[in-house]
């Protein structure tokens, strides 16, 4: 395990689940959204926030990344999408800004088991707090609009891409970063090395196409 998990993971788990009273904040709560690229199956272990309070979030989300498997093998999983959209997740309520976000997940297509830790700088913050000024299509007035959700994209090889966007604002790339195998394998070696299975939609493009890394 690399130097960077072993320094980030106990401080994560050092606090208990605590509600914050949020005052940095202009909203009542922040999403946090998970997605992957065509094909490419993720499934979240687990993703704990740490707010700027230093209060622990554990199991925020886990669950199934966003993702779309168009038939006949017609998508393309290559590369990100010029405007990303937030992905299946939910809100995270009582929560501060996060601070760190960590995350362990399952890439079904290899199938490999990573770990990361995703800092959140105050740039980042500064930019889900600040409201804009924008015209939004949904409602069609100008509103004062947030940034106030963070999605994750998560690709094999353990990229990670992240992004904050709102529900009328356009979102902006703030980071990507690289994760560590997880040398436990799935479910911290609680599954006897199994990992979950992949649909048979994927298998078939994967089986045909192979995986693009490197395109990420």
């Amino acid at each position: 395990m690399s130097n960077f998990i072993r320094v980030a993971l106990p401080a994560l788990l050092l606090s208990g689940c605590t509600f914050a009273n949020s005052e940095s904040m202009p909203y009542d709560s922040w999403e946090l959204g998970f997605s992957a690229p065509d094909y490419m199956e993720v499934w979240i272990e687990t993703a704990d926030v740490v707010d700027v309070q230093d209060h622990v979030y554990p199991r925020a989300w886990s669950g199934i990344a966003s993702i779309s498997k168009p038939s006949n093998n017609s998508g393309d999983p290559r590369g990100w999408p010029k405007r990303a959209a937030i992905g299946g997740g939910k809100r995270v309520t009582g929560a501060d800004l996060p601070k760190q976000i960590y995350v362990r997940w399952q890439s079904l297509v290899e199938p490999q088991t990573y770990l990361m830790v995703i800092n959140i700088p105050e740039a980042t913050r500064e930019l889900i707090r600040r409201g804009e000024k924008v015209f939004c299509r949904f409602d069609g007035k100008w509103i004062t609009g947030y940034r106030d959700s963070i999605d994750i994209g998560l690709a094999p090889g353990g990229i990670a891409k992240v992004w904050v966007g709102g529900s009328c604002l356009p979102p902006i790339e703030v980071t990507m970063v690289k994760a560590v195998i997880d040398p436990r394998g799935p479910y911290e070696g609680k599954s006897g090395g199994h990992h979950r299975p992949l649909s048979a939609v994927s298998k078939a493009y994967v089986e045909k196409f192979g995986v693009p890394y490197g395109s990420w």
